[in-house]
């Protein structure tokens, strides 16, 4: 799935480049936007009483993206165990490839337990593998 944003000026730091903790916000809209592209949102996990807190992040940069850029932001899934998964990033400008990153994430129920991702998510999302 590609998400595409534009950088605003609230997204750059003094440099004029975007500020690095942004990246985070750009894999959460496409987070989003992937969810949207299956059918599905995030309101969808919440009326299956399914949360997916983040709990670990990795980025890394490139090269740097800029106020006004035009960024579009792929994502795949290239990891479901027992009660995470992992979706992968990589941050576009054209052609030029800006970051790569992933974030992975739990799957917990309505007591903040781990659990096993449900078959209608298993069925639904497609796993790439990551060095595809």
């Amino acid at each position: 799935m590609i998400y595409e944003t534009r950088v605003i000026f609230g997204d750059t730091d003094q440099m004029g480049v975007v500020y690095y903790a942004n990246y985070l916000r750009f894999f959460e809209g496409a987070r989003a936007e992937y969810w949207r592209g299956l059918g599905r949102s995030y309101k969808d996990l919440e009326r299956a009483q399914i949360a997916m807190p983040v709990i670990e992040a990795h980025c890394k940069y490139k090269r740097p993206a800029r106020y006004e850029d035009i960024l579009l932001i792929e994502t795949e899934v290239t990891e479901m165990r027992g009660a995470s998964l992992r979706f992968t990033y990589t941050v576009r400008r054209a052609e030029d490839v800006l970051a790569e990153g992933f974030t992975r994430h739990a799957v917990i129920g309505p007591d903040g337990r781990p659990l096993r991702i449900p078959e209608f998510m298993r069925d639904l999302v497609p796993v790439v593998s990551a060095g595809s």
